[in-house]
């Protein structure tokens, strides 16, 4: 354990002072290049996660900011391993498949059935055992495309209680049309859930067209078998981190706004967009924040470790600092890739809203939209809004972001250099703003 890291820090050491970073709105883009080369894929709890973790407290060092440190959590972790699925008969053809994250592997010999499919969650839930009884079921729901995501609240289902509603009929194992927008070939992954008192069945996503064609094939012969094998594994617990940095206030620095991203990617592709892209973004606008000049308020940088497997870093730093949230006056996360920004949300009392709008105003020229009060602040962020916390979410346009979300093809070149650096100035005036007002934004 102390040989890996030792050899990391060195390699991190030898690759900051080889790549300079520049203080200006390209600042995300360099840091996010950097995260994605330098570490790559980082699956919460393995050891890429623990290079991320330290190529985050350097670079904050890196950067200026007066405190760095870490904060550590317990959570399960879970390998992916080797997958595949074909149709066994009649139709012999090798289908795209990814393993869901957190799902048991499959015999070592695989599992073959006959298969079933329903068109959504829903409809699972009103079939009976003998549909499914001993079967793959397979659920086909489309997503469709909008600028804030909107439909991906009702395709999620499936992956997240798909496992334990086929496995209460009897199922052997589940695969999904993949939660995404992209008609290539590519199998979205994510989290998915099991109960404690219903058995787990392997679950799986296959690519889009993989889909369509899986049901055009059942429309020609609804008697088909699939042979499915997965590798996977569930070692236990490990210890993952969330990273976290501050620049102090000037004035009134026991009063915290925080803005953050999440560390932790899938291991498809390199995490660029979800959340790589988050990070640098945070990041820079903190360091920059500061060139500026000092804030009022202490601003700080979180970096949340293991949002993927369900916002587990974000609950335990709920739950650390559960006795000051009270002095946390603003939160906000940087999470759905690195689209140009159009519209804010806000999530203020209602003497607060004239601030929201002064702050749209000043954002407009960036060309910001006036948005609702409703905002959930992003996934982590979510979890400090619960607690009270006041939010907003500068939204960006995420029209093409569940082309890649959860794929391998979530890679650096899907960044727009310009469309990130909008991202950073909007996020520098609105952290500016909160941070050197004395508004009070709570409900």
């Amino acid at each position: 354990m102390k040989l890996w890291l030792t050899t990391i820090t060195a390699a991190l050491s030898l690759n900051a002072a080889a790549n300079e970073l520049t203080l200006d709105t390209n600042l995300a883009y360099q840091l996010t290049e950097s995260l994605t080369v330098e570490v790559g894929q980082r699956l919460a709890g393995s050891e890429a996660d623990a290079r991320a973790v330290t190529w985050a407290e350097q670079k904050f060092k890196q950067l200026g900011y007066d405190k760095v440190w870490t904060e550590p959590f317990t959570m399960q972790y879970w390998q992916r391993g080797s997958a595949s699925l074909a149709v066994s008969a009649p139709f012999h053809q090798n289908l795209v498949v990814t393993a869901l994250g957190g799902s048991i592997g499959t015999p070592f010999d695989g599992i073959n059935a006959q298969v079933v499919m329903f068109e959504s969650l829903e409809d699972l839930k009103q079939a009976t055992q003998a549909q499914v009884k001993d079967k793959i079921v397979f659920i086909n729901k489309s997503m469709g495309k909008d600028k804030l995501g909107t439909f991906y609240g009702s395709v999620v289902g499936a992956r997240a209680q798909g496992a334990v509603e086929a496995a209460k009929l009897g199922a052997k194992a589940i695969i999904i049309r993949s939660v995404g927008t992209s008609i290539n070939r590519f199998a979205h992954t994510g989290i998915m859930r099991y109960s404690e008192d219903v058995p787990r069945i392997p679950a799986a996503a296959i690519s889009v067209p993989d889909a369509i064609q899986l049901d055009k094939m059942l429309s020609r012969q609804p008697e088909l078998s699939l042979h499915l094998q997965m590798q996977n594994k569930l070692p236990g617990e490990v210890v993952s981190h969330n990273v976290i940095a501050e620049i102090s206030g000037s004035q009134r620095p026991d009063e915290i706004v925080l803005i953050s991203a999440h560390i932790d990617s899938w291991d498809e592709g390199t995490g660029a967009l979800d959340d790589g892209a988050g990070v640098g973004i945070v990041m820079a606008t903190g360091a920059l924040l500061k060139q500026q000049g000092r804030p009022e308020r202490t601003v700080r940088v979180v970096l949340f470790g293991n949002e993927e497997g369900g916002l587990v870093g974000a609950r335990a730093y709920a739950a650390k600092h559960a006795t000051n949230l009270k002095n946390h006056v603003f939160a906000s996360e940087s999470d759905f890739g690195a689209g140009r920004i159009w519209r804010l949300d806000t999530g203020f009392g209602e003497k607060a809203l004239a601030f929201g709008n002064t702050l749209q105003q000043k954002l407009a020229a960036l060309g910001v939209e006036p948005g609702d009060n409703t905002a959930s602040g992003g996934p982590d962020v979510s979890v400090l809004k619960a607690q009270g916390v006041p939010v907003v979410s500068l939204q960006q346009d995420g029209t093409d972001y569940f082309d890649y979300h959860h794929t391998p093809n979530d890679t650096m070149d899907k960044i727009d250099p310009a469309a990130m650096r909008q991202n950073v100035e909007a996020w520098l005036i609105t952290t500016r703003e909160v941070a050197n007002s004395k508004v009070d934004l709570r409900r």
